[in-house]
């Protein structure tokens, strides 16, 4: 895919979802503005907002909105119906769905019609209000003790999950697949490939064997909580919703929450996997945004800072021995 693809693009507009919205609400409701929310890589957001303040969000997984050409980033609407009813069943707080239609009738492609939480990120709350967003931390700490409390033998997505795989083993072959993408990008990686597979090896081959996973979110930044009018966490981008080992969440939360991450630590983590992890996560962060700048994805600079910023982290493992 190159950049002009992104000229070639076509995104919903007013009287495409015009339809839709008539469809879930009746006539009694008309888009008065339409907002194609920034960030998603494998989904359209919108904000469709009515007249006398109402508004919700609509998500759409047509093709012309998912900026991967790898199949393995898995998403979609029967992942995201899934998830959802999984996290409200133990009680973690998602926006409340309306509708969700597959049948291209009112719109031609998979499509979900969601709450919209106007209460902004939680990555906001802690730049404007730390104390409140602080709050917040643990409220999010206590729906993340819950998630780490459901277990299955399964492994994967709630939707495609299977017993008889690891979660160690799925990782290393991301890993090695991801270290071997890296260096064929990234100089500096390439100059220690050997001595980063090996660090890979030695990390996996420490680790013991474990019955069950939790339940993780897969992706946790504080962009993807939103917070609601009662300052309540809401967990958005849940299609990644998966059973899992709890030391991989952890891992991407320290990252991403950085400092804030205290809020969130819990007890009885596995040191060896957090290890492990925590290469595989910055090969991974090295790897898959540089694929995505082989499209037309508009937001470059961001994703070269990850990339460049990762690449640091994973020459640590090397350099630290």
């Amino acid at each position: 895919m190159t950049r002009e693809r992104m000229a070639t693009r076509r995104f919903a507009g007013r009287e495409q979802l015009t339809g839709l919205v008539r469809e879930v609400f009746g006539d009694r409701r008309d888009i008065v503005h339409l907002e194609r929310l920034r960030g998603g890589s494998k989904k359209g957001v919108y904000r469709l907002e009515f007249d006398r303040g109402a508004s919700v969000v609509v998500y759409s997984w047509a093709d012309d909105e998912n900026f991967w050409d790898d199949p393995s980033h898995n998403s979609g609407l029967r992942l995201f119906q899934a998830a959802h009813e999984q996290l409200q069943e133990i009680g973690v707080r998602v926006p409340r769905l309306y509708h969700a239609d597959t049948s291209g009738t009112h719109y031609p492609a998979d499509v979900a019609v969601i709450e919209d939480v106007r209460g902004g990120t939680l990555e906001a709350r802690l730049a404007e209000d730390p104390e409140g967003g602080r709050r917040v931390l643990d409220r999010l700490a206590a729906g993340l003790g819950a998630m780490a409390g459901c277990r299955s033998r399964k492994l994967g997505e709630i939707a495609v999950a299977e017993t008889g795989q690891s979660a160690v083993d799925v990782v290393l072959r991301h890993a090695l697949k991801d270290l071997a993408e890296a260096a064929s990008r990234v100089e500096r990686i390439a100059q220690v490939r050997e001595e980063l597979g090996e660090r890979v090896h030695e990390l996996f081959a420490a680790i013991t064997e474990r019955a069950d996973h939790a339940l993780i979110h897969g992706e946790l930044g504080p962009d993807h909580v939103l917070v609601d009018e009662r300052d309540e966490p809401v967990l958005i981008d849940i299609e990644g919703t998966r059973f899992f080992d709890v030391e991989w969440e952890h891992v991407f939360l320290g990252i991403r929450f950085g400092a804030d991450y205290e809020h969130l630590r819990i007890d009885g983590l596995d040191e060896r996997r957090l290890t492990f992890y925590r290469l595989a996560h910055h090969l991974s962060l090295v790897a898959g945004p540089l694929r995505l700048l082989d499209g037309d994805f508009p937001d470059r600079e961001f994703m070269t800072g990850i990339a460049r910023h990762h690449t640091e982290e994973a020459l640590a493992f090397v350099r630290r021995r």
